[in-house]
């Protein structure tokens, strides 16, 4: 039986989902999702970002891995969806392949985060994510994952 959330998920509902806490977590919103198939989310990125201090103080840009970060993020929502008991599983980064980055994604920024399964052999799996400012592509990477209990 896959679990059925009302969307969209909004922060604290995201976070009955992930083990991800402040400065960490890097979704805000959960729009659409179709359990183990698709899921779209959103980070809004601000100036207050902890990050931007030191990345770069004088022409601040989010971090690469940050954003592929919160595109596994929202690949982990999607694919905790399609679990019973999504509480008792953590997804966890297996490896890259394929990580692209088009352009700087700065502070005042909306990103459109969209993610697919790819494919899921038991524990294991690989996600499709895309990160988007503006409906343009800033972003994009194949992510492989392993579910482990808590």
């Amino acid at each position: 039986m896959k679990t059925t959330w009302d969307l969209p998920l909004g922060v604290e509902e995201i976070k009955r989902i992930l083990p991800h806490r402040y400065p960490f977590l890097l979704v805000d919103k959960i729009t659409e999702l179709e359990p183990m198939k698709r899921a779209v989310g959103y980070k809004m990125v601000t100036y207050n970002e902890p990050y931007f201090q030191g990345h770069f103080p004088e022409k601040p840009i989010m971090p690469g891995v940050l954003l592929i970060e919160a595109i596994a993020q929202v690949g982990g929502i999607m694919t905790l969806s399609g679990y019973e008991k999504p509480e008792e599983l953590i997804p966890v980064l297996a490896g890259l392949e394929k990580a692209k980055f088009k352009k700087p994604v700065t502070p005042g920024s909306v990103l459109r985060i969209e993610t697919t399964l790819v494919w899921q052999r038991m524990k294991a799996g690989k996600v499709h994510g895309e990160a988007f400012v503006d409906d343009e592509l800033v972003a994009e990477v194949d992510i492989l994952f392993a579910l482990t209990s808590k």
